[in-house]
């Protein structure tokens, strides 16, 4: 899909132009967009006092009302995301904004335990926090706010966003939509709130702010840190590097295909993605043929170090550890490539391909640092191993702790739960592209909040609660 650059344009020229002031500004219209993080987290605090007047079934409107302005705008919301980002793909993030529009759950998430006996009745309800602090990455800077904003309203609290600077007309955009799709459907005025200049200062100070009540980071593992930091009540949704398993017993053809899907949907940015494949090696060669039928472009291993010093860079001064003979450099990624196309990848080092090539296929060693770094971007590295064992342990150790995401390829139930059992991530998805996990092709919810950090998993509704037991004693019990 070609992006509407001229339609882009304007809208963002028009974002611009109401946030310096005049007859649009934000705060005259009460849609959520405010000069100071002080101003925006009160218009927040009293937004949350003016819903908690409001029942959970009309609080199920507003939910709704959020679900329709997202899927109606799933296409805008997804061009102005590419144009302004440079990342992904805007067909991919058009089918993310429908899927959290859709499946994020909303207040019938919220459901009570009741226990009755002889000494009465004990309920235990899950009530909202009060205002919560949510940042939101440039990976997903539309998703984030649709599926966190359905989750946090539908559970009875107000929001400050803080969008991440390199996607924030986007996002401020997305949030203006929501709130005025909540006040035509009765709602409270400014729900969702921010500030007009998202940034890093401003981050600081909505965490540090004595009126925010919850925090919710979606990011690297700087932004999960600092929230933990906080002395709040956080949730982290980090970073993974998820490694996919290929063994002898998978559907090879199948499996191929999935991948190439899973690896390059919306240019790799998913957190969720594959990142490398581990193969036994009597089945390596076979599954790159069928990943290059697939839509995967094959480089040798000259072209790979090649690649390697365009898309990572050295990180200066520091050389890989147990390093016995020379000094190997320590590779990070260049941001200049994160969520870019096959196809503009492969140009950077004199290959023209269709756009029919949607992944970059490489064999590599364990310890290359296409294989240890997230690179998120559609550039995907083969390990070959000698068995299943070897297969898992290494993912486990490429996986890197983050207990995130993991996808295997296999017909073996012994190997799959050997698998699940030694990499304990949050997600693990089997003989399918990983997306499979947050409900797209397979069964189950949605989210692009997944706390793996905090050990939220997939958030919900009922993960921007807090748990309230009310207690009768000697009565309502009929038994």
């Amino acid at each position: 899909m070609v992006v509407d650059q001229a339609l882009i344009a304007k809208i963002t020229a028009e974002i611009v132009a109401s946030l310096q002031g005049g007859e649009g500004n934000a705060k005259q219209v009460q849609d959520g967009i405010f000069d100071t993080v002080d101003e925006a987290v009160a218009a927040a605090r009293k937004a949350y006092k003016e819903l908690k007047q409001f029942s959970r079934m009309e609080r199920e409107k507003f939910v709704q009302a959020i679900r329709d302005a997202a899927y109606a705008n799933a296409a805008t919301m997804a061009e102005m995301a590419v144009w302004e980002s440079g990342m992904g793909r805007v067909s991919d993030k058009i089918l993310k904004n429908q899927l959290a529009a859709m499946k994020s759950p909303g207040t019938e998430d919220l459901k009570p335990v009741a226990w009755t006996g002889d000494d009465g009745l004990t309920l235990l309800e899950m009530g909202p926090y009060g205002v919560i602090g949510s940042i939101t990455p440039t990976t997903n800077p539309t998703e984030t706010i649709i599926c966190n904003g359905i989750g946090m309203i539908a559970a009875g609290n107000a929001i400050f966003f803080s969008p991440h600077p390199t996607a924030k007309n986007t996002s401020l955009w997305t949030i203006r939509l929501f709130n005025e799709a909540i006040v035509k459907a009765g709602g409270p005025a400014n729900l969702m709130t921010s500030v007009a200049n998202p940034s890093i200062e401003a981050a600081n100070a909505m965490m540090n702010h004595p009126d925010i009540n919850m925090l919710v980071a979606t990011g690297g593992p700087g932004v999960v840190k600092a929230v933990l930091s906080s002395g709040k009540k956080a949730i982290g949704a980090g970073a993974g590097n998820p490694p996919v398993v290929v063994d002898e017993t998978a559907d090879i053809p199948k499996a191929a295909k999935d991948i190439v899907n899973g690896c390059s949907f919306d240019n790799n940015l998913p957190c969720i993605a594959e990142k490398e494949v581990i193969a036994v090696g009597s089945i390596a060669d076979q599954l790159m043929m069928y990943m290059q039928r697939n839509g995967a472009y094959l480089i040798n291993e000259e072209q790979r170090e090649a690649l390697k010093e365009v898309i990572m860079t050295a990180k200066e001064g520091k050389i890989a550890e147990g390093c016995t003979g020379p000094a190997k450099k320590v590779y990070g990624i260049n941001k200049d490539y994160v969520g870019k196309s096959a196809q503009y990848i492969l140009d950077k080092i004199g290959i023209s391909v269709p756009d029919t090539i949607k992944v970059v296929l490489c064999e590599a060693p364990a310890d290359h640092p296409f294989v240890v770094e997230e690179l998120m971007m559609p550039v995907l590295p083969v390990v070959s191993v000698k068995d299943i064992d070897a297969a898992i342990a290494l993912a486990v150790k490429v996986e890197h702790g983050n207990r995130h995401t993991a996808i295997m390829h296999s017909k073996n139930v012994d190997n799959l739960t050997q698998m699940a059992k030694a990499i304990e991530t949050t997600i693990f998805v089997k003989n399918a592209p990983s997306y499979a996990g947050i409900g797209v092709g397979g069964e189950g919810y949605t989210t692009f909040t997944i706390a793996g950090p905090t050990g939220e998993g997939l958030t919900s509704a009922k993960s921007f609660t807090r748990q309230r037991r009310c207690v009768l004693v000697e009565g309502f019990s009929i038994v």
